[in-house]
């Protein structure tokens, strides 16, 4: 049989039935047993040159290591972000790369709502505190009527709009390359031309862009400057997008309200990591795609995915 590597650890959790699929079509899937992402070195010793496809997650595929594949033909993307993926150096080597798209919107959608939530009503500190034997209140904020400015209108952004409208929140959307007009109409959004103007009207502000190079840290010392000193900020897309020293600073000085993020720039942080002990930032473990749903339809969309493109089966 002709070899599949499959690096996602949570895919274990329903591979039976994508391992089946696999192995009719004359494939047999290497399974990531490690329980943790994989470095570039392992993937390269469990794939072997025989492998012809990867199923593949978080895990580092740069261009040194995809050349070093002899018969790889498609990278399957376990999920949505293919920034892990040295995507110019597949298609010079003719790889195929496709991703799961529509996969994990709601579940990422659910859980940005979430952090909106725990962080107006201060739900960790408040948990810990009676945990700890203290019954001791903290005042919060209410979302209903809040302004919320959503960074990027692609599948999670909606999600996440459609959501705010039924908290009565107010929202807004900044996105060039997005511009759906009857969306924004149906749900009573506005369109957001200019990102200043999102940074200085907002109650919170959420991210649901890419990481790209012109990305990278858009959330740095000048875009929190513009910001409401009430201003919440939540992060569900990737660590990257923002400068973790500037945002310190800001949380530090009370220039902004609090951050709430799911994803960082290293994971998992040094357990020494200074933002992380603040009071006034929360952080998940990569935890928005990580549901019962989410997780079955991904295992399922990235098999078929690559089968597709191996074989040309839908």
């Amino acid at each position: 049989m002709k070899k599949v590597l499959v690096t996602p650890k949570s895919f274990g959790l329903y591979k039976d039935q994508a391992f089946a699929l696999l192995r009719e079509q004359g494939y047999e899937p290497i399974e990531n047993k490690l329980g943790r992402t994989l470095t570039v070195e392992e993937i390269l010793e469990l794939a072997g040159e025989e492998a012809v496809g990867i199923i593949v997650g978080i895990d580092p595929l740069p261009g040194f290591a995809l050349a070093q594949f002899k018969q790889l033909k498609a990278i399957s993307k376990y999920g949505m972000g293919m920034d892990n993926i040295d995507l110019i150096k597949a298609k010079e080597l003719g790889i195929q790369v496709m991703n799961a798209a529509g996969t994990n919107h709601i579940s990422v959608a659910e859980l940005a709502i979430t952090l909106m939530l725990t962080m107006a009503r201060n739900i960790t500190s408040v948990a810990a505190k009676v945990k700890g034997g203290k019954w001791e209140r903290s005042i919060g904020y209410e979302l209903t009527g809040k302004k919320l400015g959503l960074i990027g209108g692609g599948q999670i952004g909606r999600e996440v709009a459609k959501r705010a409208i039924g908290l009565q929140m107010e929202v807004s959307i900044y996105d060039p390359f997005w511009q759906d007009t009857a969306f924004a109409e149906q749900y009573k959004i506005q369109i957001i031309s200019e990102l200043d103007i999102l940074y200085q009207e907002s109650d919170i502000i959420s991210l649901h862009v890419p990481y790209l190079p012109e990305t990278k840290e858009m959330i740095d010392q000048r875009a929190l400057k513009r910001m409401k000193s009430t201003v919440m900020l939540i992060n569900t897309s990737r660590g990257e997008l923002v400068n973790e020293d500037d945002l310190y600073e800001a949380l530090v000085n009370n220039q902004i309200y609090g951050a709430a993020q799911d994803v960082f720039s290293s994971e998992p942080p040094e357990a020494d990591n200074k933002l992380i002990k603040l009071d006034n930032f929360i952080l998940t473990s990569h935890i928005g795609a990580f549901t019962h749903e989410s997780v079955e339809r991904m295992v399922l969309y990235s098999t078929r995915n690559l089968l597709e493109m191996l074989n040309g089966i839908k």
